[in-house]
């Protein structure tokens, strides 16, 4: 675009529409960049350790040591990761189904309320690290009492995020489904449900991080061990033998699959709230 074409476009539409977008561009930029650098920095300044203090690699490898030992012993640390991010999406899948199922029944009664949400706080309140010994007894297998305890974790987010968006309907709309005759059942599809989302996304992104939590410390806490075994085990073998690169792998691969959770549940978030909600529209000012 030559100087005539800036000149003649000046103070119209086409050139805000110039600038903005221009500006758009570098944000995104900026917001991808930023991120990387520190996270390049932080892996610089823990080189810089190791190589100024000479620190001894039985004590904590350099960063090219994780990554060869993620490389060489791939074969076994890959079918944990499998198994750990199995019960993770299963978990958090049934902990979504059972949470807003039951908040739905909640909502829909003051006495169903009353009745079942002090047994989902009592549930919630309660160490896990105390839950995970019972569920090994009366389970059927271990892998069984794993899932249970990641469910039982990430299904209280959902359930109080999704009550309290139930019941968060402005009361000028419900009269005004009520002056035009809507059943309980109309309401709750085309009112209560379009307007929880917000509290349904927030449940989904705390749902989804406890989720792996709650997988790792029960396997801690059920001492699974060998071929059905997650990565909490590996963290484990790898410790008692010393093998600290592979340790250091095995959290990296932990640490990347928390990440990609939180991504994943911010992207189905984004993908239901940006076109009109306030906390995912973003603003010209």
């Amino acid at each position: 675009m030559n100087a005539e074409a800036v000149n003649a476009e000046a103070g119209t539409d086409s050139a805000v529409a110039i600038v903005l977008s221009r500006t758009s561009l570098i944000e995104r930029i900026f917001s991808v960049a930023i991120p990387v650098l520190m996270v390049v920095l932080a892996i610089a300044a823990w080189q810089a350790h190791i190589t100024l203090n000479q620190v001894p690699r039985y004590i904590m490898p350099a960063p090219l040591d994780v990554i060869t030992a993620l490389g060489t012993d791939w074969g076994t640390l890959y079918p944990s990761l499998l198994v750990t991010l199995r019960i993770t999406v299963l978990a958090l899948g049934i902990a979504l189904l059972g949470g807003v199922g039951l908040a739905i029944i909640l909502v829909q009664s003051r006495w169903i309320e009353l009745a079942l949400f002090p047994f989902a706080v009592i549930l919630q309140v309660t160490p896990m690290i105390a839950i995970a010994p019972l569920l090994i007894i009366y389970m059927p297998d271990t892998q069984s009492a794993l899932l249970t305890c990641a469910f039982v974790v990430a299904f209280f987010p959902i359930l109080s995020n999704m009550v309290a968006g139930l019941k968060s309907v402005d009361h000028n709309l419900l009269n005004l489904f009520e002056l035009y005759g809507a059943s309980r059942w109309q309401t709750l599809i085309h009112l209560k449900l379009p307007s929880s989302l917000p509290y349904f996304a927030t449940g989904l992104r705390i749902g989804g991080g406890l989720s792996l939590i709650a997988a790792v410390v029960a396997e801690f806490a059920a001492g699974s061990a060998g071929r059905g075994s997650g990565l909490a085990f590996r963290l484990l073998e790898s410790g008692y033998r010393l093998n600290y690169p592979r340790l250091y792998a095995a959290l990296l691969l932990l640490m990347g699959t928390g990440v990609a959770i939180f991504a994943l549940t911010s992207l189905i978030s984004w993908l239901m709230l940006h076109r009109w909600h306030e906390s995912a529209i973003k603003r010209e000012n």
